[in-house]
């Protein structure tokens, strides 16, 4: 008998998320172990159309259109994968509602509850990095149009800064100090994450 293990790594944009979930999929593979990049939100029509409105819309709205998204991600990404016994390793979650809505003032107890269909991950990862150091990161590699949002709107990367850090305090997502060099960060993830999927297994 074998099992799926879904791993999700979550952080402001700038902590590194991307860099270190390709990492650590590559890292796995070498070891011989079945391991899927994934992101959020995924490549769908409500993820593209959202884009557009971002900003337009509601919070409430947006949380709406992301659990939509999620459900076809879960559906044609990670439950498949994880009946084929991979580690799935998702670029956001839906740690990332509760964290940008509910910075913009949704309730994040609402935002768990229309994302009850998305399975827990086995090991949730939180890469904690200072927003002003984020935004310098991505400054230097080109704001996309979605963080400029961001970046005019200020305010709502510190509250969902702070609402990760809750979560992290929680224990529903075990922090990891990004601020420090990549090769750094990546050798105590992969450690972590190797650790947990030994216990799991």
């Amino acid at each position: 008998m074998c099992r799926g293990i879904l791993i999700a790594i979550e952080g402001i944009d700038g902590a590194g998320k991307t860099t270190i979930a390709k990492m650590l999929v590559e890292g796995l593979r070498k070891m011989g172990i079945k391991a899927v990049y994934t992101y959020e939100p995924y490549d769908t029509p409500v993820a593209k159309l959202l884009e557009q409105l971002l900003g337009k819309i509601s919070p409430t709205a947006e949380a709406l259109m992301l659990a939509a998204d999620r459900v076809i991600h879960v559906d044609t990404v990670i439950l498949p994968s994880l009946k084929r016994c991979d580690v799935v390793i998702t670029d956001r979650y839906f740690y990332s509602s509760m964290a940008y809505q509910g910075a913009r003032g949704v309730d994040i107890e609402w935002i768990r509850e229309i994302n009850r269909f998305a399975p827990i991950p086995d090991i949730g990862i939180y890469l904690d990095i200072d927003v002003e150091t984020a935004l310098e990161r991505l400054r230097r590699k080109g704001l996309s149009k979605r963080w400029r949002y961001y970046e005019e709107n200020i305010a709502i990367l510190y509250k969902a800064r702070e609402i990760y850090l809750g979560l992290a305090s929680r224990g529903e997502l075990m922090l990891f100090d990004a601020e420090r060099p990549l090769k750094e960060v990546f050798t105590e993830v992969k450690n972590y994450v190797i650790k947990r999927i030994r216990k799991i297994s």
